[in-house]
């Protein structure tokens, strides 16, 4: 049972990760479907990232009276109506109101699958959790591409992940009783009721829960940066053409993946906090490769290693979670530092954009260290504020 569970839960996260890069994708060749410039693709996703902070603060009340399997079968049937919604517009004002349960759902998937893996799972589950994300938003634009060289079909490539997204939803309503049966084995094992959680306000009372907000948003903002600003650092400040640029860039992603992987295993021997330390050490170094004066391979082996440093921060930091602040307070804990990751990946890309433009693109590695110095900084204060305690 709990293998099937397990399986569920990763074809759910493959789904919230489906969705991720369509609208940056398919939108120069959307936008003229409405008439609309390039810009306006920031509004559609602005509301996404706020309708997705404000869905992982509120999660905790839902999932508690609902539970997250069911949770996550309504998250995932808010992003298929999305997906099928854009499919369909004819104007663009729709794709803003679309957006509304897109960014919903992504935020309710994300804060009830992590806390339950967190409250039930090894690190290992939780770090290749994070991994099948990723596989899902490389698909999504995969998927894509092959009806963008069709015509331009973006409706087409929306319409085919909507069904794949449709498919991945009867499998998660089947799944439905394995969460039910697992929850009450739990309980049983444990012979205790279910707790009610706290409230978000209570738990931002919580010694160390701050930090821990602090230390999300920086490595979420961090890492949207990179993906978003790379290409641009490569062709402008490295002087490699775009096709190659483009190619060097997905090394990031490649290293996050196979970052997860190695990082699943490596949480066997090492503690949540010590993989964040090598995290940071890593990162560290992929920036400085990064930052060489070379137009060869090493920007991409920088990204490559910046991308595997990255990849243990995230899933360490929400699975201690529950062995931090107390299994009764992790789903609001989990909500908030889930919004902060949110925030961070919604204001920290445009704050280097700003700032990359207002002094140049070669200073992007160093704006990007900076956030590293601050994210590590908040994981040491989240350390000493709130040690973890082993479980039972």
């Amino acid at each position: 049972m709990v293998t099937l569970l397990l399986a569920a839960i990763y074809l759910a996260f493959i789904s919230m990760g489906l969705p991720d890069a369509m609208l940056g994708n398919a939108w120069p060749v959307m936008r003229l479907a409405f008439g609309a410039n390039s810009e306006l693709a920031g509004y559609v996703s602005l509301t996404i990232s706020i309708c997705t902070v404000f869905s992982s603060v509120a999660s905790g009340r839902a999932i508690h009276r609902w539970g997250a399997g069911k949770v996550t079968v309504a998250s995932v049937a808010l992003t298929v109506i999305a997906l099928f919604g854009f499919s369909f517009s004819q104007h663009y004002a729709l794709l803003i109101l679309l957006a509304i349960p897109q960014g919903l759902g992504a935020g309710a998937i994300d804060a009830a699958l992590s806390n339950y893996v967190a409250l039930h799972f090894k690190a290992k589950h939780m770090n290749w959790l994070h991994c099948f994300w990723g596989v899902g938003a490389m698909t999504g634009p995969l998927v894509l591409s092959r009806f963008l060289a069709q015509d331009g079909n973006w409706r087409g490539g929306y319409q085919a992940i909507g069904g794949i997204q449709t498919a991945l939803l009867f499998v998660l309503i089947l799944a439905l009783p394995l969460f039910k049966a697992h929850a009450k084995q739990i309980r049983e094992a444990r012979e205790e009721q279910p707790q009610t959680p706290i409230s978000n306000r209570a738990a931002l009372r919580i010694r160390g829960v701050k930090p821990a907000i602090l230390s999300m948003l920086c490595y979420n903002g961090m890492e949207a940066a990179t993906g978003l600003w790379a290409a641009t650092y490569l062709t402008t400040a490295k002087g490699l053409p775009d096709e190659m640029a483009a190619a060097f860039a997905a090394a990031y992603f490649l290293g996050i993946t196979l970052g997860r992987i190695a990082s699943g295993f490596l949480s066997e021997k090492y503690a949540g906090k010590t993989m964040i330390r090598i995290g940071a050490i890593v990162c560290g170094c992929g920036l400085i490769v990064l930052a060489l004066p070379a137009q060869n391979l090493l920007p991409a082996a920088g990204l490559l290693l910046f991308g595997i440093g990255c990849a243990p921060v995230y899933p360490s930091i929400v699975h201690d979670t529950p062995s931090r602040f107390g299994e009764n307070a992790s789903q609001s804990v989990v909500g908030l530092e889930l919004a902060g990751a949110y925030v961070g990946s919604t204001l920290i890309p445009l704050a280097v954009g700003y700032l990359a433009g207002a002094f140049g693109n070669a200073w992007i590695p160093a704006l990007l260290a900076a956030f590293l110095i601050c994210m590590a900084i908040a994981c040491e204060r989240m350390n000493r504020a709130a040690p973890i305690t082993p479980k039972d």
